[in-house]
């Protein structure tokens, strides 16, 4: 099974790679005894990551999610990086394919499934609902220095 590999850790910042994204299929994601998901990654632990959790996902042609969920308190954004399929929430399903962007609020009762003929790929980020405000919008600052490129040791 494949893993994730840290490319880079300091005191403010943390970088790994999942690989190449047509290699996702090499993960497995076990949830307990009978629920192993092929496919799909977790990075947020491995970032350290303490306002999110994201994962990146693979479904072959003809698979899907297998099961409807939803989530006590986390909103939800899926971000399609290639292939085509098709979304449900609610029992509304509609198409997805390459750009197509859907966000899920914690109730929403929802699956994902590749009805297409290419690896369908998505990136999923998880985070607490209700908590961005319009302060945070403004949140970044430009700092007053230089940007000096260096190459890093190997």
């Amino acid at each position: 099974m494949k893993k994730i590999r840290k490319i880079a850790v300091e005191q403010n910042f943390a970088a790994i790679s999942v690989g190449k994204l047509n290699e996702l299929n090499e993960y497995e994601l076990q949830l307990g005894p009978d629920v192993k998901i092929p496919g799909k990654v977790f990075c947020s632990t491995a970032l350290g990551t303490t306002g999110s959790e994201f994962s990146f996902q693979s479904f072959a042609p003809g698979t899907e999610t297998g099961f409807l969920h939803s989530h006590k308190s986390h909103e939800e954004l899926y971000f399609f990086l290639s292939g085509k399929g098709e979304f449900q929430v609610d029992g509304t399903v509609f198409p997805v394919e390459e750009g197509s962007v859907v966000r899920v609020s914690p109730a929403g009762k929802r699956s994902v499934r590749n009805n297409g003929t290419t690896p369908l790929l998505m990136l999923c980020i998880q985070y607490c609902s209700n908590t961005f405000s319009q302060e945070d919008a403004t949140d970044g600052i430009i700092l007053k220095e230089p940007v000096k490129w260096k190459v890093s040791p190997k």
